[in-house]
């Protein structure tokens, strides 16, 4: 028995390949052809199926494999004998049955799935949230900075009729003592002769200590305390006045002092910031 392969030599390139499959050396696929009285003349020096033309190599007698333009170009091996291998330690139990529906074991399948993507989603989102958070505390202000950010005065130092000054966050902090004749004269100012009309009450929460930024509404120069046409502050580089409460009187600066956020935590301590 034996078993025959041809190509198509040069043409093989433009031909399509056949789907026809011929046995391997090791199984027989299909019974081989019988030559009785013929002899095959074969060169054992090359090997069978090598790149070379097998016009040499096929029979020159008996049964002989020729193909066309339009024939098939190429013959392969079944490979019958090769071992498939087996994934089973790697499949689910409930689907290594082949004779078992897959559908009969969907919900246990999908409930897993839904488990395994629920962790997943909480994971990614928990990471997420601590990436966010991380981000967002590195643009906050650093520990010196928030140190500074806050100032408490003790007001016992500060003799009433006087005004010390403080430096908070890069400014002169003015913070006044004010008498009761200055307190009483700050009431009652008429509203309607300021440039910008404030109310005593509403700049001081005790009306003892006015505390107001030392920074001239003008062009950003520092007042002098105690001193001007009304008592209160004066801007020497062009001549503003304000009064005991820091509201803008007479030159050109257009807006009252600006007051900053503080609290009396208790009677003799005052925070500002």
């Amino acid at each position: 028995m034996m078993s025959l392969g041809a190509r198509s030599g040069v043409f093989s390139p433009f031909m399509q390949v056949t789907a026809f499959a011929v046995t391997g050396p090791l199984k027989s696929l299909v019974p081989g052809v019988v030559v009785k009285g013929e002899k095959i003349l074969l060169n054992p020096k090359t090997h069978f199926l090598c790149r070379e033309s097998l016009s040499g190599q096929s029979p020159k007698t008996g049964p002989a494999v020729s193909v066309g333009i339009s024939g098939c170009a190429g013959v392969r091996f079944a490979h019958t004998d090769i071992r498939m291998p087996d994934f089973s330690d790697y499949r689910r139990p409930e689907v290594v049955d082949p004779n078992k529906s897959s559908q009969e074991s969907s919900e246990s399948r999908r409930t897993f799935s839904y488990l395994v993507t629920g962790a997943t989603a909480v994971v990614g989102v928990y990471t997420a949230k601590t990436v966010v958070t991380q981000f967002v505390s590195s643009m906050s202000a650093s520990a010196d900075v928030l140190a500074m950010s806050k100032i408490e005065i003790k007001l016992n130092d500060i003799p009433e009729g006087k005004n010390m000054t403080f430096k908070w966050r890069g400014k002169p902090l003015f913070v006044r003592h004010r008498t009761e004749k200055e307190i009483a004269a700050e009431a009652a100012v008429n509203l309607a002769e300021l440039r910008d009309p404030q109310h005593d009450k509403d700049r001081a929460i005790n009306p003892s200590w006015v505390i107001v930024l030392g920074v001239c509404t003008h062009l950003g120069c520092v007042p002098i305390a105690n001193a001007g046409d009304f008592g209160g502050y004066y801007c020497p580089c062009h001549g503003s006045h304000y009064d005991a409460s820091g509201r803008i009187r007479k030159g050109p600066a257009p807006l009252n002092l600006e007051v900053p956020y503080y609290e009396f935590p208790d009677d003799d301590t005052v925070v500002v910031g």
